[in-house]
């Protein structure tokens, strides 16, 4: 049986990693921690998500329950996720990050502590959103420079990040089947007089409202038509449920870096 120790118990997408460990065959909660001032400290993570009580107990911080688990899931904020990825490359933990928000630096980083321990890496852990990186891909290569391509995301007014990484990482898989830097052809905001719009621009837009859980849409436009590829979540549960699947996935994995590709077996 795997065991797991959860990030960020006291906070929702922690919440529903921890229901979906509880509801998973072949792996279950081994422990999970808070930052020290979080009111969750102290208490029951199964009473804290929701699930009954499950005798762990939410920890001050990663050091008091790394030997409590088998493999780190950490969905915070991501300086704390930088700092955990550097203890579980210290004791070799393997960990799945679906914190968002990253500096390039940040990602160097964690990038560089892979080598000490497995290490899986995706802003979405969906799915169907995965699936959608590869739609993109397929997409492009076959419109090509003859469609505008833009990505429309949408969440909840707590996001604190924005584009959402998943945003970008769909900007990325369109740019590079086409050749091009999303850092150099990437367009995140328009207004006033702006000329007319570059073939080799990828516009990327914000909206935040309500609760929306998460929408991406991709639309190709072409001269006479146009191909729009879209995703909307209705749970947070699709997120922990592929969180899940990726932790089950990591533990038996050399030292290196993942994404949900390499999980889900879609890279060629």
């Amino acid at each position: 049986m795997i065991k797991a120790i959860v990030a960020g118990a006291g906070g929702r997408m922690g919440g529903r990693i921890i229901t979906m460990i509880h509801e998973a065959e072949g792996i279950t909660l081994g422990g999970a921690f808070e930052h020290p001032d979080s009111p969750a400290v102290g208490k029951d993570a199964g009473t804290v998500a929701g699930v009954g009580e499950l005798g762990v107990t939410i920890a001050p911080g990663l050091a008091d329950v790394m030997d409590q688990g088998d493999v780190i899931i950490d969905f915070t904020f991501h300086e704390a996720t930088v700092k955990h990825a550097e203890l579980a490359s210290q004791s070799g933990k393997p960990m799945v990050i679906g914190t968002t928000g990253f500096s390039a630096q940040e990602l160097d980083t964690i990038k560089g502590y892979a080598h000490k321990f497995p290490c899986v890496l995706a802003p979405n852990m969906s799915v169907g959103v995965n699936l959608l990186y590869k739609l993109i891909d397929m997409a492009a290569r076959v419109l090509g420079d003859d469609y505008d391509i833009e990505i429309v995301e949408a969440h909840h007014r707590m996001k604190k990040d924005a584009p959402s990484g998943t945003a970008l990482q769909l900007g990325k898989v369109a740019a590079k089947a086409l050749g091009r830097d999303l850092d150099k052809v990437g367009v995140f905001e328009r207004n006033g007089i702006i000329g007319e719009r570059s073939r080799e621009e990828i516009g990327i837009q914000t909206v935040r409202a309500g609760d929306i859980v998460g929408e991406h849409t991709v639309l190709f436009g072409g001269i006479g038509e146009r191909v729009e590829i879209v995703h909307k979540a209705s749970s947070r549960d699709t997120f922990a449920k592929g969180a899940v699947r990726a932790a089950k996935w990591i533990v038996s994995k050399d030292a290196g870096f993942y994404d949900m590709q390499d999980v889900l077996g879609l890279k060629e």
